[in-house]
């Protein structure tokens, strides 16, 4: 599957986004407990512009995390009215920006909005992209049953069943173990 360089960053920074909370990241463990490992974050995935690296804004984008996974996981209706919703309470109004490596991209909010805000609008814009291409099935959960986390699925069949080669691997063992 092949969207816009800016969609698949975005879904793609959902998705590191999402599987920081318990029970989805590799530890198992809450990964986004701090504002210094929400600035990780941002720092690993190029997240540019107002960043407070405060308690406040760190349980806001937390809030965004929430909604975030409650938008992948739900159907196509469900998730147009939530990226509407997400877009009409920002007043975003979409415009191009060129700044540091990235080329001509999207941005509906301005740079000083606050950073959970810009995160919503920012996931928005991208999943209008798989919205409109009818491509929700390629946002899943993990199929490891002992696994929350999310994946984004871009291989040309559509096939990923796993948010990492752990996931996959662990449950391939125990495959292998219960056939021996």
């Amino acid at each position: 599957m092949h969207f816009a360089p800016d969609t698949s960053d975005t879904l793609e920074f959902v998705v590191a986004l999402c599987n920081t909370s318990a029970g989805a990241s590799r530890s198992g463990l809450e990964e986004l407990s701090s504002p210094a490992a929400l600035t990780a974050l941002l720092v690993l995935h190029s997240y540019s512009g107002r960043f407070d690296r405060d308690k406040s804004e760190l349980l806001d984008v937390l809030a965004t995390r929430s909604l975030l996974r409650s938008v992948w996981t739900s159907s196509r209706d469900a998730a147009v009215a939530s990226v509407n919703k997400m877009l009409r309470d920002a007043a975003a109004l979409p415009y191009l920006l060129k700044h540091d490596h990235f080329d001509w991209h999207l941005h509906a909010t301005p740079v000083d909005a606050p950073l959970a805000e810009r995160i919503r609008v920012e996931a928005a814009m991208a999943l209008i992209d798989v919205i409109r291409s009818d491509e929700m099935g390629r946002m899943r959960v993990c199929a490891a049953p002992d696994c929350d986390g999310l994946l984004l699925d871009l291989s040309r069949n559509g096939s990923k069943q796993y948010c990492s080669v752990r996931c996959g691997n662990r449950v391939n063992q125990v495959a292998w173990r219960g056939r021996a």
